[in-house]
């Protein structure tokens, strides 16, 4: 049988996430991650053997192109929208707490 998160669990998670969910999102929530659990149990159930591992069905490949470089905007175009700005940086609210 899969291991089954819980409610306390979920919210744990929501809040580590800064997710506000009320009781029945957290519900659903417990209902769809539990049904994926059992998904992933059963894909274990599968026998690979002689399976090659991949990471894609088909072989992909990275394309690069040449850097190639451009002049930027001047600073002040820049930061001209910028609701709050000090020493030519943008000045952006706190979010993570102690």
């Amino acid at each position: 049988m899969a291991q089954r998160l819980t409610l306390e669990q979920i919210a744990h998670v929501a809040k580590l996430a800064r997710l506000a969910m009320s009781e029945e999102e957290m519900r659903q929530m417990e209902k769809h991650l539990n049904n994926l659990m059992a998904q992933f149990e059963r894909l274990q159930e599968l026998d690979t053997t002689g399976v090659e591992p991949t990471a894609h069905s088909f072989p992909v490949y990275n394309v690069f192109r040449e850097d190639v470089v451009q002049p930027s905007l001047p600073h002040e175009d820049v930061l001209a929208n910028a609701p709050e700005q000090r020493d030519g940086c943008f000045i952006v609210p706190i979010i993570v707490e102690e």
